[in-house]
């Protein structure tokens, strides 16, 4: 099976598969690509055109200033941090070409519950994935602990906002493996109408 195959629109959907951070290099989305990816993930359902979420670009230049962001939250996550935790930290801050924050902005006591203006963030990540890998390059969504740093999210948020992902990047340095999907008779059931 080609990975991200671009011959058709559904022939993408089938194929989709993000890349590790790790292993993506340049080159990334141009500034007028970021843009265009940008503009195709904001088109989103969002229940009142209410926009609750943000995107955050992290230049290339801000990413020494990310890393040292990362190295002051790390001992407030992990007081034993070690090395080896520092170390990654750092790469975590340097990984591929490209970084988008993507933060989640719901608009709080507005008739639109808070539960839909989440899954419409949900949404922009989805689609700023698939955006990426239909202009060519890979995406990856990724959270982990610096999502929750209350010092990571004091960089990035303003009050109630969080953090929804970082979303990295670039181009394939490694050939993408499928990982294992769910069989559809695990997750999908006719659904019974209570009788009552």
């Amino acid at each position: 099976m080609t990975l991200n195959d671009r011959t058709s629109p559904l022939s993408l959907l089938e194929t989709r598969r993000s890349g590790k951070p790790r292993d993506m290099v340049a080159p990334g989305p141009s500034e007028a690509e970021l843009v265009r990816i940008l503009t195709i993930a904001a088109r989103v359902p969002d229940h009142g055109k209410l926009a609750p979420w943000r995107f955050v670009i992290v230049g290339p230049g801000q990413r020494r200033q990310l890393a040292d962001l990362i190295a002051l939250a790390l001992p407030e996550h992990d007081p034993d941090a070690n090395a080896a935790h520092y170390a990654k930290a750092l790469e975590f801050a340097h990984q591929a070409p490209a970084l988008v924050v993507l933060v989640s902005a719901p608009i709080k006591g507005h008739k639109i519950p808070v539960w839909e203006q989440q899954l419409s963030c949900g949404a922009v990540g989805m689609n700023l994935l698939t955006a990426t890998h239909a202009l060519g390059y890979i995406g990856s969504w990724i959270t982990g602990w610096p999502s929750y740093s209350e010092r990571v999210h004091d960089a990035f948020c303003g009050p109630g906002e969080r953090i929804a992902g970082f979303l990295f990047l670039g181009s394939a340095g490694e050939d993408l493996e499928e990982r294992p999907r769910p069989a559809l008779d695990t997750i999908v059931r006719i659904w019974d109408p209570p009788r009552d």
